[in-house]
């Protein structure tokens, strides 16, 4: 499923990032054929997952932003058994050890906002060893550069993405992947 996911990537590059239910349409019928659930709860989260799924596109959740479920490893045992998702999104390094062991594809979410956060962000990256790395913001092709130069995982670029030629940049500089709610970018050829 790794190699699927990461063929997926490549073969259009860009990921959309539903924030809004209703944007959940727009996705599911753009180019993209990977999204990233920024949204959601309890209550609908595996309706969404499953509708994702229908139409044959692999579907992410981000565990920090799911509502009504704990932070903890029971809320990763019940994403795994009840809802299935192909993979999560988090900043929470014990979250992505713990999801790793339900064979999730584990997407580690760094944000880095100046040197220090970059350096630890290197860090846990290298310790966690999640299947890969999004970094925000995604708009820092220098950074993207150096860290896809210093990590065997492939690095996704997100935030603050919002033109075609950001995520020509992102891409040039080593992304192998950008995440973006910006919708008109989820339709670009």
């Amino acid at each position: 499923m790794r190699e699927k996911i990461l063929d997926a990537m490549r073969d259009f590059p860009i990921i959309a990032a539903v924030r809004e239910a209703k944007d959940l349409n727009t996705a599911l019928s753009s180019n993209a054929q990977v999204i990233f659930l920024l949204t959601g709860d309890i209550m609908n989260i595996s309706e969404i997952v499953q509708e994702v799924k229908r139409h044959d596109k692999i579907v992410f959740v981000h565990f920090d932003l799911l509502e009504g479920l704990g932070k903890d490893n029971k809320a990763v045992e019940y994403l795994a058994e009840k809802i299935k998702p192909h993979g999560i999104i988090s900043t929470r390094n014990n979250i992505l050890i713990h999801a790793k062991q339900f064979g999730f594809f584990c997407i580690q979410r760094l944000f880095i906002l100046d040197s220090q956060a970059l350096k630890t962000g290197l860090s846990s990256a290298k310790q966690i060893e999640a299947d890969s790395i999004e970094i925000l913001p995604g708009i820092m092709p220098l950074v993207i550069k150096e860290i896809s130069f210093e990590l065997r995982q492939p690095v996704i670029a997100g935030g603050l993405v919002k033109t075609k030629d950001e995520v020509i940049n992102a891409l040039k500089a080593g992304a192998i992947a950008v995440s973006t709610s910006e919708k008109n970018l989820w339709f670009i050829e």
